[in-house]
C-alpha cells in the first residue's frame, strides 16, 4: 500500500464510534454523497478487524463490480505486453476473477496455499514499520475500496485494483514473494527511523516501481506501474537507472505523478542478488555507509 498516500485521505474516528474518510476536494468522489458513505463503511470494516477473524466482506454494488471488470480487463492486455514473465506466472496461478471484486479474504484463501500470504484489511495510514514488518509473517495490509467510477483508470490513493491487481499477482510468486519477507525482516530489525525510511524507498523502487531488463525488452514488476493503466504506457520513457541501492534509497519521489525515475534490473536474479541480499543483511551501520556514499 501506498502509506503515504493516505495524507489524502485521513480515517478519523468519531466520538459516536463511526468512521469517517475525509476526501480531499480535489477527489473525484468528494461530491458524491453516495461513494463517500460506502468509503466510511468499507473503512469501519477494517477498523473493526481483529486480527485472527475472517476479514469482513465488503458490500459492492454492480457499478463498483463494473469498474473492477473493466480496468481488470484492459490491465490484462497490457500486462500482456508489459510484465515480466514471473508476474504473469504468477497471476496464472492466482487466477483472480475478472467477474467481479475479490474479497480480501477469498484472496488470501487463493494466495496462502501458493506461498504463504495473508491479507490484513486497512483502513488508511498504516504505520511504516507496522507495514512492513508484517510483511516478514506474511501479511500484506490493503484496502478494500474501489475507486470512484467516474475515473476508472485513475485513483488518487491505493484501492483494491492496485493492492490486489498489483500485488497479489507478485505475491502468488515464490521469488517475488520471498523478497517481500525479506523486506519486512529488514523493516523489523532496523533500529532508526532513517534506516527504515531507506529500507521502504528500497522498497518503492523495486516491487512498487521496479523495472527489469528480460528477453531485450524493459518489463515492469513493480505493482504500481502494473496497476496503472496510464503509467505502465509511459514507464519506458522515463529517466530508467541501473539498479544502486544507494541511490534507491536516498532518491526524492513524488506519489502524486507518474514516476519519473526508475532503477532497472538486469534479471530476476540480479534483483534478488543486490535488493534481496541487501535487505538479508541490513542494519542501521550498514545503511549508514549506504546513505552516505550517496551524497
Amino acid at each position: 500500500m501506498f502509506e503515504e498516500a493516505q495524507y489524502f485521505a485521513p480515517v478519523a474516528a468519531q466520538e459516536d464510534g463511526s468512521v469517517v474518510v475525509e476526501l480531499s476536494a480535489s477527489h473525484p468522489g468528494f461530491a458524491d454523497p453516495v461513494y463517500r458513505a460506502r468509503r466510511n463503511t468499507i473503512a469501519g470494516l477494517a477498523v473493526d478487524y481483529r486480527p485472527g477473524t475472517p476479514i469482513p466482506a465488503a458490500e459492492y454494488t454492480e457499478q463498483e463490480h463494473a469498474v473492477w471488470v473493466l480496468v481488470t480487463r484492459e490491465l490484462a492486455i497490457k500486462h500482456a505486453k508489459y510484465a515480466t514473465a514471473e508476474y504473469l506466472d504468477g497471476a496464472d496461478r492466482l487466477r483472480l476473477p475478472g467477474e467481479r471484486i475479490p474479497q480480501l479474504e477469498e484472496v488470501s484463501r487463493l494466495l496462502e496455499p501458493l506461498t504463504g500470504f495473508r491479507y490484513l484489511p486497512a483502513a488508511g495510514l498504516v504505520p511504516l514499520r507496522d507495514f512492513y514488518g508484517v510483511l516478514a509473517d506474511g501479511y500484506f495490509h490493503s484496502t478494500q475500496y474501489i475507486r470512484h467510477h467516474s475515473v476508472p483508470f485513475y485513483t488518487p490513493e491505493p484501492d483494491v485494483i492496485h493492492e490486489v491487481i498489483g500485488h497479489a499477482n507478485a505475491l502468488a510468486s515464490s521469488r517475488y514473494a520471498a523478497l517481500y519477507r525479506l523486506a519486512g525482516q529488514a523493516a523489523r530489525r532496523v533500529q532508526s527511523d532513517e534506516a527504515l525510511e531507506f529500507v521502504s524507498k528500497v522498497f518503492w523502487f523495486t516491487l512498487e516501481f521496479g523495472v527489469m531488463q528480460e528477453s531485450g525488452e524493459l518489463k515492469a514488476y513493480g505493482a504500481g506501474i502494473l496497476s496503472s493503466y496510464g503509467e505502465i504506457e509511459e514507464f519506458r520513457g522515463m529517466d530508467i537507472r541501473p539498479l544502486d541501492l544507494s541511490a534507491m534509497g536516498t532518491t526524492h519521489y513524488d506519489i502524486t505523478k507518474y514516476q519519473d525515475v526508475l532503477f532497472r534490473a538486469e534479471s530476476l536474479q540480479h534483483l534478488e542478488d543486490v535488493v534481496g541480499d541487501f535487505w538479508d543483511t541490513c542494519d542501521d551501520d550498514s545503511i549508514a555507509k549506504l546513505i552516505a556514499a550517496a551524497v
